[in-house]
């Protein structure tokens, strides 16, 4: 990788780090230390989700002004801040308040984060360098990594229970985003703006005509729809598959190891996975088989919870992994066939923003729906994805900037 790649790797395998150290056993507190219901659980995690990915099209539009840099800078300093709120927060509003601090803080960071290492993949690339898909592939490690680290230290530093547990653990996630803040502050490199600056009198014109490019493009759109399914199924990590382990074993002991299978899976097979399917499919295709996989994982924890809960929950995490680690990479690899690198922060954040509505509405009643028994609502949390796996839009045409490898057979199949 180039020396930015290697820098933005990094920043997202600490920035995770400190994150899922706390975000697993989020609802854990909520509904034990704060005695919240499901409905309200599953609220307060659509409203993080939200504050976070709904409003990621912040984010990517500031990017795209100012630069990664500033961006990345104030998200970091924001996480500090939410996470010692959180670590002290006793009552449901104050709850909210420092989620959605927490939230937005991501909100900042990860746009800028995602829509410049999708900029730089694209540079190798045209350069004459490896796939972008294989970039992003080793991003999403990158993060996986720093994901398999941080519930093994929040289930360390939990050990015992207890709000006081739960908040030495806020504290220490908090200790992480400043160490994260300081190293960017010293190594991300400075850029200049990318957009006529306000005194020109053309960004406003720019921004407008960029908003309408992004938000006015149907294949856009049926994308971030998409992509909504796929959230909306991977946020049931912090909320079903708590509940399933909590019926299955009486615990959430085995969570911290659930989420570390997860992330080892992602930072072991990530690459094998993308040689294997970017080379036989387009990246519309690998989408598609991405959200079949998070379908099959969702039928067969309603298959197999009857026969043995802690296995249906071991074969949800692997399966939900697996299809995160086809639509991840070949999505973001996607957009910038569909924006143009100038519209990359944008669409990148208006992207998530459109899917963090989607979770957002859909937080209570999931929440709600999960306190029934039974198989059911298993079965009818894997249609999402399947709706998600129609709406898939086609590759366009490649551009003589970017030619496309020859088609097989078999690819065409899934065009």
């Amino acid at each position: 990788m180039t020396p930015l790649a290697r820098l933005l790797v990094a920043s997202q395998f600490a920035f995770n780090i400190g994150f899922f150290a706390v975000l697993p056993y989020l609802a854990d507190h909520l509904g034990g230390a704060l005695g919240l219901g499901g409905a309200m659980i599953g609220f307060v995690l659509g409203l993080r989700t939200f504050s976070q990915q709904g409003l990621f099209v912040v984010g990517g539009a500031l990017t795209d002004h100012y630069g990664p840099r500033p961006v990345v800078l104030a998200g970091c300093a924001l996480r500090v801040a939410g996470f010692v709120w959180l670590a002290f927060a006793a009552s449901p509003w104050s709850v909210i308040g420092a989620v959605v601090t927490v939230g937005f803080a991501a909100a900042l960071f990860s746009p800028a984060v995602e829509s410049e290492v999708a900029r730089e993949a694209l540079r190798v690339e045209r350069a004459g360098g490896h796939r972008r898909t294989r970039t992003l592939a080793r991003f999403s490690a990158g993060g996986q990594a720093g994901a398999l680290l941080g519930p093994v230290l929040g289930s360390l530093l939990l050990y015992g229970g207890g709000v006081g547990h739960f908040r030495t653990s806020c504290l220490a996630g908090a200790g992480v985003f400043l160490l994260v803040l300081a190293a960017h502050a010293r190594l991300l490199p400075h850029t200049a703006e990318r957009t006529a600056s306000t005194e020109q009198g053309g960004a406003a014109t720019e921004q407008d005509r960029a908003w309408r490019t992004v938000l006015g493009d149907r294949r856009f759109l049926l994308l971030s729809l998409a992509y909504s399914s796929y959230l909306l199924a991977y946020n049931q990590l912090y909320l079903a598959l708590p509940a399933e382990l909590d019926r299955a074993t009486g615990s959430q002991a085995a969570l911290g190891w659930l989420f570390a299978l997860s992330s080892a899976v992602v930072v072991v097979g990530s690459a094998p996975v993308e040689r294997l399917a970017a080379g036989r499919l387009g990246r519309p295709a690998m989408i598609r088989a991405g959200l079949l996989l998070i379908s099959l994982a969702f039928a067969a924890t309603a298959a197999l919870r009857a026969l043995d809960g802690l296995w249906a929950a071991a074969s949800f995490t692997l399966l939900l992994t697996l299809g995160q680690m086809l639509v991840l990479p070949a999505t973001r690899a996607l957009l910038p066939d569909l924006a143009g690198e100038r519209r990359l922060g944008l669409a990148t954040g208006a992207l998530s923003s459109l899917s963090g509505v989607v979770v957002l509405a859909a937080g209570a009643p999931v929440g709600a729906l999960l306190e029934h028994d039974g198989p059911a609502p298993w079965l009818l949390l894997a249609v999402v994805p399947l709706l998600g796996l129609v709406l898939v839009p086609a590759q366009r045409q490649a551009t003589p900037r970017e030619p496309c490898p020859p088609r097989t057979a078999r690819r065409r199949l899934f065009r």
